[in-house]
């Protein structure tokens, strides 16, 4: 949709109706509930850019439903529409995230000027989310940080809230997901980020090995210990440590660590004198360590230790509107570095890659994308070059949407449907935004006003398109 995507929730009728002819009268498109539990799922559903909430609601009442968004769409925000206007009302609402409250009965000016106001500062809000995540993948070369999606949008946001404190993170997910990406874009976007930065993989050496890399040791501390040497935690002082694989540390070195995170002091092997250190330590697993806490396999006071802020990465199956993105991200990568020109991908091969599960996540695409580019005949990618068989595993059990394929169901009927439709709006959208600004010489503002949009919509059918302005005047 080319409009902002309204979400109104309110358990009257009258109230509801009304505020959605005045929002479609704005050109906003709208959806309308009528409880908080049926606004928690069309938030599951699909993504707004604001929601608009009726406080005093039976059964779940606004305060609950913007709870909800905070967790859910962390990045949309939310106005309280309220018949109850004291400071009590207001102070709660903003203290849990709420961008403004309206008292009953209000015009229809004073409400469209808090959303003017709302809607500008997500705009601002997530153009500091793209600069980020643009700024991380210039800078490490990776695809983690390609995406639009919701699951994306929330790891952003939450990187940038931790990226400003101290407090220990905790990043899990599967292999290939990127955790360590995120553990250097907090460092870097952080107070520390011209400190060092150290990694290690916790997983790669044994026990004894471990502990002298973390706490050093002295001179003499166990046999080969010819020289004193300087521990991780040292060396990363004033900056990030990030300890991949947590989760495969012994119980005696838990216990060792977790003696460090609290007292802040680390005393290196064979040494009596502790020394203090500065970090901000970063984790990550693969593993449920909820589960080895149960199994007795990971103390429980570590993992509470460890956990304060946790980061869950999404595995990219649960992200697949994220694949074209990515696919263009590493297509434009690796044909600059093997120095090809390949042009794009055959509808095949892009049929394959969009369904495709990938069990080694954003690693395995980019993995294929690299060797489709250097095995590639010819300026087109075809299926064959993939050498990603239908029959490997994670590959698709449902057909995809290739040129002439004719449904079996009438779930795939409606899925194709839905494909086609998407395909052809989206198609005449873009021609018509680039026409009023082609006519208006790239200028936003004149466009909107041409088209009788409002700018801020307009802008959030840039976005949406993926139109730049900056890019094609530079053109």
């Amino acid at each position: 949709m080319g409009q902002f995507r309204m979400l109104v929730v309110d358990d009257e009728a009258v109230i509801r109706d009304g505020l959605r002819r005045i929002l479609e009268g704005e050109g906003f498109f709208v959806e309308t509930c009528v409880s908080g539990h049926s606004a928690i799922e069309s938030l599951h559903a699909r993504e707004f850019d604001l929601i608009v909430t009726d406080l005093k609601m039976p059964g779940m009442n606004g305060i609950e439903v913007l709870k909800a968004v905070k967790t859910l769409q962390p990045e949309a925000p939310v106005i309280i529409i309220t018949g109850y206007a004291t400071v009590d009302t207001a102070v709660e609402a903003m203290k849990n995230g709420a961008v403004d409250y309206i008292a009953k009965p209000f015009t229809p000016e004073q409400l469209l000027q808090k959303i003017d106001r709302a809607l500008e500062q997500r705009v601002l809000l997530m153009e500091e989310l793209n600069k980020t995540k643009d700024a991380i993948s210039s800078q490490h070369g990776f695809g983690l940080f390609v995406g639009q999606s919701k699951e994306m949008q929330k790891v952003y946001h939450r990187i940038m809230q931790v990226a400003a404190t101290d407090s220990t993170v905790l990043v899990t997910g599967e292999s290939g997901t990127g955790k360590e990406l995120v553990a250097r874009a907090i460092h870097q976007n952080s107070p520390r980020n011209g400190k060092p930065f150290v990694a290690v993989d916790c997983s790669s050496l044994a026990e004894n090995l471990l502990e002298s890399e973390l706490f050093g040791h002295v001179k003499g501390a166990f046999t080969g210990a010819v020289l004193a040497k300087t521990g991780l935690f040292k060396v990363a002082d004033g900056g990030t440590l990030f300890l991949d694989e947590v989760s495969n540390i012994s119980l005696s070195t838990q216990a060792k660590l977790l003696r460090v995170l609290q007292e802040r002091l680390v005393t290196p092997i064979g040494g009596t004198q502790p020394v203090p250190i500065n970090i901000h330590l970063v984790a990550a697993t693969n593993r449920n360590l909820r589960t080895m806490v149960g199994e007795g396999a990971f103390r429980e006071d570590l993992f509470f230790r460890l956990n304060i802020i946790p980061i869950e990465l999404p595995p990219l199956r649960e992200r697949k509107g994220d694949i074209p993105l990515l696919i263009s991200h590493f297509l434009k990568k690796f044909t600059a570095a093997v120095g090809k020109n390949i042009r794009g991908i055959a509808p095949d091969a892009m049929a394959l890659l969009e369904t495709y599960d990938y069990p080694g996540n954003v690693r395995e695409l980019e993995n294929t994308i690299e060797r489709a580019v250097v095995l590639a005949g010819g300026e087109v990618i075809h299926k064959d070059d993939l050498e990603l068989s239908p029959d490997s595993p994670g590959a698709p059990a449902q057909p995809g949407m290739e040129e002439g394929y004719v449904p079996h169901t009438s779930d795939e009927l409606k899925e194709m449907k839905r494909h086609i439709r998407d395909q052809a709006v989206e198609g005449i959208e873009k021609a018509f935004v680039m026409g009023a600004l082609e006519r208006n010489n790239w200028n936003i503002t004149r466009a909107a006003e041409e088209t009788g949009i409002l700018r801020p919509n307009f802008q959030g059918m840039l976005k949406r398109l993926g139109i730049s302005v900056k890019a094609q005047l530079e053109k």
